[in-house]
């Protein structure tokens, strides 16, 4: 994941999706390629503050679809 920087940063601030996690951690997703998503848990400390704990890539974008939606309703 260290060649994706930019886009771990940019899925959390402008993802297609928010996803609940099983500990109050959210799971943005977002589409980097056709059929390839790259998924960053995070969580937020505050409004303006939180911490990335992981990031990976994904072509099953299916198992994430059953969480609950945080963002967009």
């Amino acid at each position: 994941m260290a060649g994706y920087y930019f886009e771990v940063l940019e899925t959390v601030e402008n993802s297609e999706a928010v996803y609940e996690g099983k500990t109050g951690e959210c799971l943005a997703v977002k589409e980097v390629e056709k059929d390839k998503y790259i998924v960053v848990i995070y969580r937020e400390a505050s409004k303006e503050d939180g911490f990335i704990i992981n990031a990976f890539l994904t072509k099953r974008k299916r198992q994430f679809e059953r969480r609950q939606k945080l963002w967009p309703q």
